[in-house]
């Protein structure tokens, strides 16, 4: 063999075949790792991060218990600062009672470590005792200390599981119920607001600072109230609930929360600012947790029969108000009372919360801040997913800009302005219930990225330590015991896949500290009203809609969202090989949208704001049997919350009144469905139906001379009904044959354009006099609607993914930016009416000949009859409901 001669071409063929498959790896591992996540991988990545935990513990435990924390670079422990006891960022926590030990109990049970956790109660049992001379923070020493006794509690003494304790008495309960009554004292104020620190020997002390945040005086009710439950003495309860809405029934005219309060008089304290963020955030996360607790509630003035729905309601309103709204020309709701400022702005369809004055609602702050991180989180558990991902996205490039989270960060100047990273687990968390959500890869990704950063900037030999200073990696020697007991108990969680907590399906809450509380039927004691109102429930769970490539039934990851792009561009971030991997060969960038979870709306007939009728008479609004029923719709305010189960929404509040489960809201006011001549004098109404023919002209005369058969093309036909939005021409309402184009007495030409098959882009080709086909979706129909008349189109027809009657509306602002519509119309299809008209439409395409359609071919729309308004018990037709903005009302009726 002579290869040796040829060595030289040989060499050279394989260093480009080398240098080749380097390139191929190079662009393509992204795509790899992105879809490589095995069961094996996850469970490597989880036995990390459950060494890291252990490796912090341990410490702990070596080095610093009983004190309350590690001081992992001097390898010790500390406790409280006996010596500058204004030091309140460590005398706030530390009060002398073992503190990282208490708050891990239940993480112990996450990690499914039973001797453990055996060892760490009989610890706690022999070790603390709450007679201390130290001055704690009531809200820390509550969500920490308090929280971790009951969760340890709840799993050590309850039978048929893992964790019970065959042994064990009661102690930690015991323990707990001393902790509170030491508590209780800070609560003798005229407003209930609680003292923010007291004594737990002497309480509260002379001369004690009479402010307190929101955060701190509000979210004390879920440990407080399961403490009552469990040992049956109900003061406790009742100081969290009266402090609680000690600072709800003081939200201003705007509808906002502050942030300081004075606890002898209830005014807010100067600067005045609302938020989500440090001081306001565990008061909506318990809004929120309280009621999905389901702790009995008697909140009188809401006047309800469901008190557990009020929970809700204070949830839904606090995200009414704090919702981002879609990029436009105000960031003020412009619902008829223009009250209501929302806290959210956005750049670029990515929202933004930042702190706004709570009386104005104008920006205060151009900032963000690390806690504000758990936000994401919570919107999952209320079912707001989509907006969930997208904030999420802004606070994953945080990250990745100081591999860590800074504590505070100018979104103006796009700098961090405090470079603090104590190991807080808020963005942990939120990416946790996201992924659980989803089920979403890249959720694993920045998990494994934020395992990665903590253990290369934090780890050291005798434990974790916060980052002093993101830019330098200055550490700070501390570590916070929520490293344990949150952070990377998340960590935990989101790698874990078989954790028994995925397959629990029960009433169980995390914490604002990571702590799991549950309460058994037994416990929570429901009202005769609400065990009837209990037949009537309808529970949900969100529901998560995987993003689709525009044009494409292909479900995409998060990184292929445009929304990734937009965060990444926020904070000047350049693109991993994991987001080009993602990206469309294409090119193409939708602009994202963000949906409302929550809103209030003030109705009018006409589309025209009008003002708010604060106390409707019963010809206006009044209740029947199961429900409610609009004789006039003029100035009713409702409250319009997204359902869990993404199928649309439904009407919380109607007026003054509550809108409970398995309500219906019966709409008979005919004036709704009026054409806005109506309101000038003409008495036409606007047809909500429309009979449709849909038919084939043209032959093929290749398949009729093989056949022998007159073409089949002329024998496709079927009649079907149409719903006709309430905007754009009044359809079958004129006597003049051809008075619309779309109306011509032969029919109209139906085209589809795949390249565009939700109607949303502008078209490329003209479509002079014809009806466009367009799917449901992306954007609205209104916009749909002026795309078509852009092509010079006579109108669309858009296919719904709902099989219930439609009639799309649009705002009066919206009716203005639009332009002149009044030549091309808009019909909304049933699903299965759609499937045949896509039939019919392959076929022509196959064999030749031209789809058409025909409205009201035998002249057959009479106006709607107004039901009479002594109807007691409506009868609904077809079962129609009402559209607002586009938005389904589920729980709505149509009987006109």
């Amino acid at each position: 063999m002579k290869w040796r001669q040829y060595w030289p071409e040989y060499f050279v063929a394989l260093l480009l075949l080398v240098l080749q498959g380097t390139r191929w790896s190079t662009t393509n591992a992204a795509a790899v790792r992105s879809a490589g996540w095995t069961p094996e991988r996850k469970l490597a990545v989880r036995n990390k991060v459950r060494d890291l935990w252990y490796h912090g513990f341990n410490n702990y435990m070596t080095f610093a218990f009983p004190m309350d924390e590690l001081t992992p670079l001097s390898c010790s422990g500390q406790g409280p600062d006996w010596d500058h006891p204004e030091n309140y960022a460590s005398n706030d926590v530390r009060g002398n009672y073992s503190l990282t030990l208490i708050d891990v109990l239940d993480s112990l049970v996450v990690l499914g470590d039973r001797p453990g956790f055996e060892k760490a109660v009989k610890d706690v049992i022999e070790s603390v005792s709450f007679d201390v001379n130290t001055r704690p923070q009531v809200f820390e020493t509550t969500i920490r200390v308090l929280g971790g006794l009951l969760s340890g509690h709840i799993f050590a003494s309850q039978t048929n599981q893992t964790f019970f304790l065959p042994w064990y008495k009661g102690e930690l309960l015991q323990l707990a119920h001393d902790l509170g009554e030491r508590l209780l004292p800070a609560f003798s104020t005229p407003t209930g607001l609680p003292y923010a620190r007291i004594n737990l020997r002497h309480g509260v002390l002379k001369g004690e600072g009479i402010e307190t945040c929101s955060a701190g005086a509000g979210s004390l009710m879920l440990e407080f109230a399961t403490l009552s439950r469990l040992t049956g003495d109900d003061r406790f309860e009742k100081a969290a609930y009266k402090a609680f809405f000690a600072v709800w029934n003081r939200r201003s005219d705007a509808g906002l929360v502050g942030n300081t309060i004075n606890i002898r008089t209830g005014t807010w304290t100067k600067p005045e600012v609302s938020g989500i963020g440090a001081g306001i955030d565990s008061f909506h996360e318990y809004a929120l947790k309280w009621y999905i607790l389901r702790f009995e509630l008697f909140v009188w003035f809401f006047l309800t029969e469901f008190p557990a729905a009020a929970m809700l309601s204070f949830w839904t309103y606090g995200m009414t108000h704090t919702q981002p709204l879609c990029a436009g020309p105000a960031h003020q709701t412009d619902f008829g009372s223009g009250l209501f400022h929302i806290i959210a702005e956005l750049a670029e369809a990515v929202p933004q919360y930042r702190p706004v004055n709570m009386v104005s609602g104008d920006t205060a702050y151009w900032t963000v801040d690390s806690l504000s991180a758990f936000w994401p989180g919570l919107q999952v558990l209320a079912g707001d997913v989509q907006n969930a991902i997208k904030l999420h996205l802004l606070y994953y490039n945080l990250w990745r800009k100081h591999s860590g989270l800074p504590e505070v960060y100018d979104t103006n100047y796009k700098v961090a302005t405090a470079h603090q990273y104590p190991l807080r687990p808020e963005f942990i968390e939120s990416s946790w219930y996201l992924y659980r959500a989803t089920k979403d890869s890249f959720y694993l990704d920045v998990g494994e990225r934020v395992l990665f950063d903590i253990t290369t900037r934090a780890k050291v030999p005798c434990g974790l330590t916060g980052i002093k200073d993101l830019r330098t990696n200055a550490r700070d020697d501390r570590m916070e015991s929520f490293a344990l007991s949150e952070t990377l108990k998340y960590l935990y969680l989101l790698f874990d896949e078989e954790n028994p907590l995925h397959r629990d399906d029960s009433n169980y809450v995390f914490t604002t500290e990571g702590h799991l509380l549950t309460l058994g039927n037994d416990l929570q004691k429901p009202s005769s009203a609400r065990r009837k109102m209990r037949k009537v429930e309808t529970h949900q769970c969100p529901a998560y809609r995987p993003h689709h490539r525009n044009g494409s039934s292909l479900s995409m990851g998060i990184r292929s969202r445009g929304d990734v792009d937009y965060a990444r561009a926020l904070l000047d971030q350049s693109p991993s090989d994991l987001d080009e991997s993602a990206w469309s060969p294409n090119g193409w960038c939708e602009r994202p949208n963000t949906d409302l979870f929550a809103y209030d709306f003030i109705l009018s007939a006409g589309g025209k704001l009008v003002a708010e009728d604060i106390s409707p008479s019963r010809l206006k609004l009044d209740k029947v049997d199961d429900g409610f029923i609009l004789h006039n719709v003029t100035g009713i305010r409702i409250n319009i919350v997204q359902r869990l189960d993404g199928k649309g929404y439904d009407v919380r509040k109607l007026g003054h009144y509550d809108v409970r489960s398995g309500n219906t809201v019966y709409i008979a006011d005919h004036n709704l469905f009026a054409s806005p001549d109506t309101f000038e004098g003409n008495d036409d109404l606007r047809p909500l139906d429309i009979p449709l023919r849909f038919f084939t002209t043209g032959s093929d005369p290749l398949s009729e001379a093989q056949t022998g058969l007159p073409d089949l093309l002329n024998m496709m036909e079927f009649a079907t009904t149409g719903y006709t939005a309430l905007f754009g021409p009044e359809l079958g309402v004129s006597s003049e044959p051809n008075a619309l184009r779309i109306e011509k007495v032969d029919g109209v030409p139906v085209y589809r354009e795949p390249t565009n098959a939700n109607g949303c882009e502008e078209y490329h080709e003209r479509f002079q006099d014809v009806v466009l086909v367009a799917q449901r979706g992306e954007c609205t129909f209104l916009q749909k609607l002026i795309r078509a008349r852009d092509a010079g189109a006579a109108g669309v027809l858009v296919i719904s993914n709902e099989n219930i009657a439609l009639n799309p509306t649009a705002d009066a602002a919206e009716l203005e930016a639009a332009g002149d519509i009044k030549d091309v119309a808009l019909v909304v299809l049933t699903p299965q009416v759609g499937q045949l008209v896509h039939e019919m439409l392959d076929s022509t395409e196959e064999r030749g000949g031209q789809v058409m359609v025909q409205l009201d071919p035998e002249g057959v729309l009479v106006p709607p009859v107004e039901i009479s308004r002594e109807q007691e018990k409506p009868k609904p037709v077809e079962n129609k409901i009402l559209y607002l903005n586009g938005h389904p009302l589920l729980n709505t009726r149509i009987i006109i």
